[in-house]
């Protein structure tokens, strides 16, 4: 029976990404992510290299993900960030991972900062147009708006958090979600004249 790379390299990000979002680079074992995956420890150095560069291929994974998933839109930033809201409660070891990245590899790496440079030059453009407040600078714009979307996952001790790990609180999402929304409305609507 033929072996299928291309699942085999699935289950090994798959797993990579579990491990590295409980443990960060530091603390993540190359073996636990080939028995979780399956998967031969000698082929994750086949296929990624180290583990740094595996852990870069699980980011550059979820990156491409979370841009399939929640297309950016100057021209709707509000429901960008409840969207991406939406996706992190969703998916809330996708937080831990960023963090642990920030933690152990701050910086951005060249597909960060292209797609944020991508991301800043709508916002520009969205403001030339008058659709989006021009008091505040484009980079400073989409920092807040990623940032109010993040932030009830980030937060020490905060909601996503829950009491003992439990999670989100019952009913009161739809009220952090349109926190964040209403948060961006009211930073990236342009003044009445």
């Amino acid at each position: 029976m033929a072996r299928d790379s291309n699942a085999t390299k699935a289950r090994l990000l798959d797993a990579a990404f579990s491990e590295f979002a409980a443990y960060g680079i530091a603390g993540a074992r190359v073996d636990r992510i080939a028995e979780t995956a399956q998967a031969n420890k000698r082929l994750i150095y086949v296929y990624y290299g180290n583990k740094e560069q595996l852990f870069d291929a699980v980011l550059q994974r979820a990156l491409e993900t979370g841009s399939e998933v929640v297309p950016f839109d100057a021209g709707d930033l509000p429901g960008y960030a409840g969207a991406v809201f939406d996706h992190l409660v969703e998916r809330p070891e996708l937080m831990r991972l960023v963090l642990w990245k920030q933690l152990e590899r701050p910086g951005s790496t060249g597909p960060e900062a292209e797609s944020y440079a991508g991301k800043i030059e709508a916002v520009r453009l969205a403001q030339e147009a008058g659709r989006i407040d021009a008091g505040i600078a484009p980079v400073d714009v989409l920092t807040l708006v990623i940032g109010l979307s993040q932030a009830w996952f980030g937060a020490v001790g905060g909601p996503a958090a829950g009491t003992g790990g439990a999670g989100w609180a019952a009913g009161r999402l739809t009220g952090h979600r349109a926190a964040v929304v209403e948060s961006v409305r009211r930073i990236t609507t342009p003044p009445a004249a």
